[in-house]
């Protein structure tokens, strides 16, 4: 299960991982604007002779992708996993400025004024 939520200066992902260690998981960016997170939970081995009454857990291969807004700073993406817990912050850039202010540079041109006489 991952969930993702927007606060003002950042996106943030969490992505419940119970049982997993933090190099079975993987935290891509693709296409320069999709996040990808995937991973690979193995299967205990189990003894042949043993009787299992009832397993919880599901095994195998997982991958979620998520498209980015334009406001994201992929560049500044960080993530860390703590206790089966995936956290992934990316920050978001400020707003666009509404206005903004030009300098006007003068330029003076020099003209040559030829006078004829005939």
């Amino acid at each position: 299960m991952i969930n993702w939520k927007e606060t003002p200066a950042a996106h943030g992902f969490k992505a419940y991982l119970p049982g997993l260690k933090k190099k079975e998981v993987k935290v891509e960016l693709e296409d320069g604007m999709v996040l990808q997170i995937s991973g690979d939970r193995n299967v205990e081995m189990v003894d042949k002779n043993d009787k299992w009454h009832r397993v919880e857990h599901s095994s195998g291969k997982f991958l979620r992708r998520f498209q980015l807004p334009e406001n994201a700073r992929v560049d500044e993406i960080k993530a860390a996993m703590e206790n089966g817990v995936l956290s992934v912050t990316v920050p978001k850039a400020g707003p666009k400025p509404l206005k903004s202010l030009v300098n006007i540079v003068s330029v003076f041109s020099t003209a040559i004024h030829i006078m004829f006489q005939y």
